[in-house]
């Protein structure tokens, strides 16, 4: 780990102090400069979790990654700034199927501040918070024209969301994932990381996609697909989302273009429908 390597690669700072809002500072940067990507899946690479290759591929080749790599990554360094941080395992609800997937199917973190605790999460993608929210509160937590809040049942913690393409007037509430506070280690996330790799029930091996959080916006390319959105503004009210239709020649150029991203192998595009989880709850 050079803290300050990454540091430089995320745009931030150095702080001497491991405060709340180093942390917040820290949080928005890494979504702004790490794209969540499964692009070695599909040029015919494997993603392996151990924390030297992490950081070769995302600092030093300016790549991104899985959850797991993501956040595993993300807690390294936040370990080495003094924070207090524990690995979780999270559940993500299928958008279609509305099933959760296995445990072990999403890495997040919670980081301890004052006696305070915080959830942090750089690799969920287009519906993920900007900045940490509360696990201390029940209560509707505010980020900009969205709103989040985590319920807890039981032992289990559901992070919801009030979707922001929803029509007008009244928002329902939504899971996002489910999760528990029982720590977890990176290696307790290898078996899932496989299986995200290559079963068909996972938007991993089903699509080739690359998405990057953008200041007033989000820009995701998908199998053939770019997908630029911009979110709503009190001129607009609204999301405003373009797509463009790509050729397979365009892909290489998109992805250095707008993520920096450049494969050592070529893209197969990929984008088939994600098969229902084998494991519900």
């Amino acid at each position: 780990m050079d803290v300050g390597k990454y540091l430089s690669r995320i745009g931030f700072e150095p702080q001497s102090e491991s405060t709340l809002e180093t942390l917040r500072s820290v949080h928005i940067r890494h979504l702004l400069s790490v794209p969540i990507e499964n692009l070695t899946v599909h040029s015919g690479g494997l993603v392996r979790l151990d924390l030297p290759l992490l950081f070769d591929k995302i600092v030093n080749q300016r790549r991104g990654g899985f959850c797991c790599e993501n956040n595993g990554l993300f807690s390294w360094l936040l370990t080495r700034l003094g924070f207090q941080v524990t690995l979780l395992s999270g559940q993500v609800k299928g958008e279609i199927t509305g099933c959760y997937g296995p445990p072990f199917d999403h890495l997040v973190l919670m980081v301890v501040i004052e006696g305070r605790r915080w959830l942090c999460d750089v690799g969920f993608g287009s519906a993920g918070f900007s900045v940490p929210l509360s696990l201390d509160t029940a209560d509707p937590q505010e980020q900009g024209h969205r709103m989040y809040r985590i319920r807890e049942d039981t032992g289990m913690h559901y992070l919801e969301w009030q979707s922001d393409e929803s029509s007008s007037g009244p928002k329902d509430w939504d899971a996002l994932f489910k999760f528990t506070l029982e720590p977890r280690s990176l290696g307790d996330f290898s078996e899932m990381c496989v299986y995200h790799q290559t079963s068909p029930s996972s938007i991993f091996f089903s699509k080739s996609f690359c998405t990057l959080l953008k200041p007033g916006g989000r820009v995701t390319y998908i199998g053939r697909r770019l997908i630029t959105k911009t979110f709503p503004t009190e001129a607009t009210g609204e999301v405003v989302k373009t797509i463009k239709e790509l050729k397979d020649e365009e892909i290489p150029l998109i992805l250095a273009e707008i993520f920096g991203i450049v494969l050592p192998s070529p893209l197969i595009p990929k984008d088939e429908d994600v098969r229902p989880p084998e494991v519900k709850h």
